[in-house]
């Protein structure tokens, strides 16, 4: 799951009030449920019969889409509603570069999703076209294909609010001082939901991880693939996850990487707060080695002593926004990619630390918003929207404003780099004009074959803990678990030890008779 903004004070918004304790929309009844859930089982299966009778009409990609020669483009199209497949219509855009091996090699389609909910896959091609060395391999056995899900950039985008006052900086603190400032900060929650529902409110009951699943069929279809080969990060090992409970016998090879807690009372809600603590552990990982390169960054040569100087950038920004434009929300955004990612140890290290030595541009150019940057913020704004609708759809969210004081409330005392901010961002939730639907119960049925789970074990945005439930759940799965690490997001990095059972596992479906354990990849240096 990936946090790619902070919501408080996101600009001028429609006018609107957060009520606490509103009703949620009711529930439907089991034998409602169930007629529903059959028309979309009936449904799907119509979609993907057209889609495999259509296939893709593959074209050179559109010159401002960034993908370079191989790859091509083309579109699918899925019902909006799948228990209406008569129904209106969404086109899906999808890309594929061809695979590099012999035809006697080559095993099919290989399709990808690196998170979000709310992120593209059509860069996924291009490891090949770029030579990434550790899918150099998978490369010559599969078609390497991408695709914006429903909602997503190409794929009929949905907003909630203008992009340039989405972007607007500085926002208010997360953290909030006052009633006054929680009050400010459920107003704008509320203000979000209802701009969601006046920009996009058609497709946001459609918003689902499920109707994604559904769609991943109609793609695979359209390709021709009999079953599905797919690798799905963070985000995606969700969609995969219910796509492997929904499709069972339709599974081929399944790579599920830096796992969603895939339990019903996990979803959304209370993965959300589970983040929260996972991100305040990752955060003194990184700010510990900050401070073993006491020598290079100038922050601190222990932990205590960088966390000191993090709540003193903290309260310079808030009194004093640097540059006008970075006040503490805008520092959350760009401190976090540090728990999130190994790479980002150093770059964010050495913003802050020019910053200390008395330069604050690295760190302002960083952690701004570019107001010019018109296609960014574009897709900064969609996919924050897609984030949003995704997580309000799948599942009931609290009504009561006094749970979500009370719980962000007691986490901050102890984790207190995320948690405020989190909440406002999920906040819509609490007053979506949607329906929230009931999350997938997630488990093994018969055909499902062998999965592959590979996490680390400090992993931020996804704990550990739902790569071991997911396991528990998919019968027959192995667990590959990188040690002592804690960057989101394994199977890109270069780990010999992992690197090579993913291949394997792509190459010939098989896996280790066990579970496994990795040596961390290679500490990040300064």
């Amino acid at each position: 799951m990936r946090r790619t903004a902070v919501l408080g004070s996101a600009g001028t918004l429609i006018a609107g009030t957060l009520v606490a304790g509103v009703l949620a929309a009711p529930a439907a009844s089991a034998h409602s449920d169930r007629d529903h859930h059959d028309a979309e089982s009936l449904g799907v299966a119509v979609a993907a019969a057209r889609a495999a009778a259509t296939g893709v009409d593959w074209q050179d990609c559109p010159a401002d889409w960034g993908l370079e020669k191989p790859i091509q483009c083309g579109w699918v199209t899925v019902p909006v509603d799948y228990a209406k497949p008569n129904g209106k219509k969404i086109k899906l855009a999808v890309d594929r570069v061809g695979s590099t091996g012999t035809p006697a090699e080559r095993q099919g389609a290989l399709l990808y999703n690196p998170g979000g909910p709310g992120a593209s896959g059509l860069r996924f091609p291009r490891r090949v076209t770029t030579k990434n060395a550790i899918w150099a391999g998978a490369a010559k056995a599969y078609d390497f294909v991408g695709f914006d899900p429903r909602g997503v950039g190409h794929s009929a985008p949905i907003s909630c609010v203008d992009p340039t006052e989405f972007v607007k900086g500085p926002k208010a603190d997360p953290v909030p001082d006052s009633e006054a400032d929680k009050r400010a900060q459920r107003k704008l929650a509320a203000e979000y939901a209802k701009g969601c529902a006046e920009k996009s409110g058609a497709m946001l009951p459609f918003m689902t991880t499920p109707n994604s699943a559904r769609d991943l069929d109609v793609i695979r279809a359209a390709l021709g693939e009999r079953k599905l080969n797919f690798v799905g990060v963070s985000y995606g090992t969700y969609l995969g996850a219910v796509y492997g409970t929904l499709f069972p016998t339709h599974v081929r090879r399944m790579v599920l990487d830096s796992v969603v807690n895939p339990s019903r009372d996990k979803i959304w809600y209370e993965a959300n707060l589970d983040q929260d603590i996972a991100f305040e552990g990752r955060l003194k990982d990184w700010m510990t080695w900050v401070a073993r390169h006491d020598a290079t960054y100038h922050l601190g040569d222990s932990y205590t002593e960088v966390r000191k100087q993090w709540d003193v950038l903290r309260a310079a920004a808030k009194k004093n926004p640097l540059g006008g434009r970075v006040g503490p929300a805008e520092l959350i955004g760009f401190f976090q990619n540090a728990p999130y990612y190994d790479s980002m140890w150093a770059p964010v290290a050495e913003a802050w630390s020019a910053y200390a030595a008395g330069d604050p541009q690295p760190l302002i150019d960083s952690a701004a918003s570019d107001p010019t940057d018109t296609a960014g913020n574009i897709a900064s704004e969609n996919g924050n929207a897609v984030y949003t609708a995704v997580e309000c759809a799948d599942a009931p969210w609290p009504t009561s404003w006094q749970k979500w004081d009370r719980d962000n409330t007691r986490l901050h005392r102890k984790y207190p780099f995320m948690t405020w901010a989190n909440a406002w961002m999920n906040l819509p939730c609490a007053t979506w004009a949607a329906p929230h639907r009931r999350p997938v119960e997630v488990k093994t049925h018969r055909g499902l074959p062998p999965v592959l789970i590979a996490q680390s074990e400090r992993d931020a945005a996804t704990p550990y803990e739902g790569a071991v439930e997911l396991h528990k759940r998919f019968k027959g799965s192995r667990l590959i678990t990188e040690r002592d690490a804690g960057s989101h997001g394994v199977t890109g990095l270069v780990n010999p030890c992992l690197n090579t059972k993913v291949e394997a596992y792509l190459l010939t479906g098989k896996l280790d008779a066990r579970d496994q354990t990795c040596a961390p990849h290679a500490t990040p240096q300064p």
